[in-house]
């Protein structure tokens, strides 16, 4: 199991969010969020240091999947985020140990499965 964290421009999100529901990766959590990487704009000079004071509005993205999920979320997001300038954003694949569902205390591949829900 892997958790996904994507770093993307705000205005990526809707087509970030259509790829991935075109993958079939539907469990994820949205964050809104400050940050800078590479971009090279307002640069400072603080007590000698040089500092960048500019940060970016970005949209963070987490997605618990499991393993055979990775690549496909990981193209899905690649390929809808990216615009070919410096601040697209990033994404990490990060281990995970162990998940709990809360509602039902579904463990690991089960707690990342999507649920059926009927009424």
């Amino acid at each position: 199991m892997k958790l996904i964290r994507a770093i993307v421009r705000p205005e990526k999100l809707g087509d970030v969010l259509k790829a991935l529901f075109q993958a079939e990766v539907h469990g994820l959590t949205v964050t809104h969020v400050k940050g800078h990487g590479g971009e090279t704009e307002l640069v400072e000079t603080y007590r000698g240091t040089t500092v960048k004071m500019e940060l970016h509005d970005k949209v963070m993205l987490d997605i618990g999947v499991s393993d055979h999920f990775v690549e496909p979320t990981v193209q899905a997001i690649l390929q809808s985020a990216r615009t070919g300038e410096v601040g697209d954003g990033k994404i990490f694949v990060i281990p995970v140990e162990k998940i709990y569902r809360i509602r039902t205390g579904e463990e690991d591949e089960a707690a990342v499965t999507p649920v059926t829900v009927t009424s």
